[in-house]
């Protein structure tokens, strides 16, 4: 299963970027993004610099790949994916498109993880890429990178799955990096720069038209490696969500949170239900919900929003509240207050989040304030204020 990781961690450094590469892997971005690769604003232009990066990899690897036996396929992303994709939906399970030829792993509709780079190696097993292009990335890349290798290891029945860091800064001297490289299936390739590999084309050259697909005698597209288990995320998602409330319920049980079971550890969000008003009037009393500095009461919260979803991210059982405004489509996402208790204001949750908004709208009332309040006391993340705060509205 190494094999394939060792033979390009000693060979990719061989295939220099060439300036055709380069063009090539232009394809694979909208003209809208080409444009930005010299665009004056800098976050615009790292952005499509990241994409662009991404593609030029994969068009290496596309001719790397052409080298070796040890390398089976390439998993077709960008411009060799689909023109037509799967809008995301309820009860989708495993790997979809997105509408730009990204790689997505699905978990009843909703987007699990992404990934930029898969291969397939001669003995059948799959092996993931990350590319990057700065080192301000790794943040909470290490446990991202975890949660991936878990997660198409259940899918694809693979105790280790081999994975490729690629790189176009020298990252190889970071902590998280000198972790995961000291696991023997994770290997890091490092490029010449961006500003390198940017200064073999010119700004003139974007207005060519490159083709958008490209004939390769290894590439295969995602619905040629359907995963080899049955996957019902939504079914593990209530095996996990009735675990916690067992542990909630049961006295003397609530230490057992967190403790190493038979559900696959897969599960990162565990949405509970909707609130009934009771268990709204207990939440405004106990864990007061914050929005820009005002605290709302059950009769603000009732008027201005349809439903009170609650949820806890995991493994960390860090509580989240999802707000559904009245009149508009959208979801606040209330997060521990640290500092005063309760919960706050921290984003919204759109339609164009698709799966999870759907997920979300299917949700309907079934937590009461005893509950409610048995699994928001269990989890430390969130306390309630040591005093009554004073404006509402």
């Amino acid at each position: 299963m190494l094999q394939m990781i060792t033979w390009l961690d000693k060979n990719f450094c061989s295939l220099k970027p060439t300036r055709a590469v380069i063009m090539r892997a232009l394809r694979h971005l909208r003209p809208a993004d080409r444009k930005k690769l010299f665009s004056e604003d800098i976050p615009e232009m790292r952005t499509a610099e990241g994409r662009w990066f991404e593609a030029i990899i994969y068009e290496m690897i596309l001719d790397l790949s052409l080298q070796t036996d040890l390398i089976l396929a390439v998993v077709a992303r960008g411009a060799d994916g689909p023109s037509r994709v799967r809008r995301a939906q309820l009860g989708q399970n495993g790997l979809f498109y997105s509408n730009i030829g990204d790689i997505k792993v699905r978990g009843n509709g909703q987007d699990l993880a992404e990934v930029d780079l898969m291969l397939v190696d001669h003995t059948g097993a799959l092996t993931f890429g990350e590319i990057i292009t700065s080192p301000a990335d790794l943040k909470e890349f290490e446990e991202e990178i975890h949660y991936k290798k878990q997660l198409l290891g259940y899918l694809y029945g693979q105790p280790a799955v081999p994975f490729l860091l690629i790189s176009s800064v020298d990252i190889s001297r970071t902590a998280v990096v000198r972790r995961l490289l000291k696991e023997p299936d994770n290997v890091l390739l490092t490029t010449a720069s961006c500003e390198d590999l940017k200064a073999l084309i010119r700004p003139r050259d974007l207005k060519r038209s490159p083709p958008r697909k490209v004939r390769h005698e290894k590439l295969i597209s995602i619905s040629d490696i359907v995963p080899r288990r049955p996957f019902d995320y939504k079914e593990l998602h209530d095996e996990r969500m009735q675990s916690i409330i067992n542990a909630v319920t049961s006295e003397g049980s609530i230490r057992e949170l967190g403790t190493p079971d038979e559900i696959p550890p897969i599960v990162k969000k565990v949405l509970f239900g909707g609130l009934y008003p009771s268990a709204v009037r207990m939440l405004d009393s106990r864990y007061p919900i914050r929005i820009k500095g005002k605290i709302y009461d059950p009769d603000a919260i009732q008027r201005e929003f349809s439903k009170v979803v609650l949820a806890v991210n995991l493994p960390e059982y860090k509580p989240v509240i999802y707000l559904r405004r009245r009149n508009k489509r959208e979801y606040l996402k209330m997060v521990p207050n640290n500092r005063s208790g309760g919960f706050k204001f921290e984003s919204r949750r759109t339609p164009h989040m698709a799966g999870f908004y759907l997920w979300l709208e299917s949700v309907r009332p079934s937590l009461g304030a005893e509950l409610a309040r048995g699994l928001l006391d269990a989890f430390p993340a969130v306390h309630a204020p040591t005093a009554p705060a004073a404006r509402r509205p």
